[in-house]
């Protein structure tokens, strides 16, 4: 089906693409594409599995820059 496709095809192709999609916006939709082969093979994997996996793991809150009076810290004096 797509065995015909020469690279100036895909050129053309990749270069429709960034005129209607925007340069900043392609790495958004791959990555968002990406996530959603992932979530839908996991819930693939869920539906055949017998056995209840563990619940995801959050990782614990970290403290940023930011002191508990709500001033940044300073690095040297």
């Amino acid at each position: 089906m797509f065995g015909d496709l020469s690279f100036s095809h895909i050129l053309i192709l990749l270069l429709v693409l960034v005129l209607v999609f925007g340069a900043k916006r392609i790495p958004e939709i791959g990555s968002s594409l990406g996530q959603g082969i992932k979530e839908f093979k996991r819930s693939l994997k869920d539906a055949t599995s017998d056995e209840p996996l563990p619940p995801p793991r959050v990782p614990p809150p970290t403290s940023g820059p930011l002191s508990s009076s709500g001033d940044p810290k300073r690095l040297s004096d």
